[in-house]
């Protein structure tokens, strides 16, 4: 009974996505030539000026801003996730480490992140890393959410799955990677689209270094969409603000509906019955 449960796990874990032809055919076809578009589009618009109460900004300087915030976020979630696999794991594998390091984790997700982000960007800025300050603390954000996400999705793996494994002698390297990291995978993706989301709440703040810095520092902000928003509306440019916002949410919504819908409706062939 448990070898068949098991290879018929495997069996579950080896289809591939996406698995039909119309599904084949909108990654291949449908896909590359949206992002075709979207590259003329862009490309279109690199001249087209935003009318604001300084020097006029092209919507594609806005659309720049967008892909440097969206960068820097994309090496904080890839840091996180790298970070939060193994401490997901050596929680699940040592009941010492669990108990001192899920209080612990309980206790760093629960402090505001800003709270100590002035004593961060001292740190970072004092050996002139502008864009470490403000990765650290997306890092941060994004992390705790992948974490307990995953700790959570190790617990629910069946007993009898991992006895059938004692049994065909997967253990080590091979366990975690043919047993656990398919078994928590959609848990990865929950916690990761949490984390993004507040990663995006973040970044709004963390791109702005000049508001922690003592009075009298030469600090600039980062370049990114995130101080572009708080910059024009502290300036009162409306109209940057809301081609910024609305960039923004288009970009967002692009994300979440060609890479996180699908890769939810991929991981459901990761969950047990």
């Amino acid at each position: 009974m448990k070898q068949n449960h098991i290879h018929h796990y495997h069996r579950h874990m080896s289809i591939s996505y996406p698995v039909s032809v119309r599904q084949r055919l909108y990654s291949l076809i449908l896909t590359p030539v949206i992002v075709l578009v979207l590259v003329f589009v862009v490309v279109q618009l690199l001249g087209k000026e935003v009318v604001h109460g300084g020097p006029e900004i092209s919507i594609g300087y806005i659309s720049i801003a967008l892909l440097t915030t969206f960068g820097r976020l994309v090496v904080s979630y890839f840091l996180a996730l790298m970070l939060a696999i193994p401490l997901a794991l050596l929680i699940n594998k040592s009941p010492k480490a669990e108990r001192i390091l899920l209080p612990l984790f309980d206790i760093m997700q629960s402090v505001p992140v800003l709270a100590f982000f002035p004593v961060v960007i001292l740190f970072f800025v004092h050996y002139g890393l502008y864009n470490g300050a403000a990765i650290f603390i997306l890092l941060v954000t994004m992390m705790w959410s992948i974490v307990f996400s995953i700790v959570g999705g190790l617990r629910v793996i069946p007993q009898d799955i991992k006895e059938a494994a004692h049994i065909f002698g997967v253990t080590g390297p091979s366990y975690v990677r043919q047993i656990l990291l398919p078994a928590v995978f959609p848990y990865i993706v929950t916690g990761s689209l949490l984390a993004w989301a507040g990663g995006w709440n973040i970044v709004i703040v963390a791109e702005v270094l000049h508001t922690y810095m003592p009075a009298g520092s030469n600090v600039q902000d980062l370049f990114g969409i995130g101080s572009l928003l708080v910059s024009s509306s502290a300036s009162g440019d409306q109209n940057v603000f809301f081609v910024s916002v609305s960039l923004m949410i288009v970009f967002v919504a692009f994300l979440n509906f060609f890479i996180w819908q699908r890769l939810l409706k991929y991981a459901e062939r990761f969950k047990f019955e």
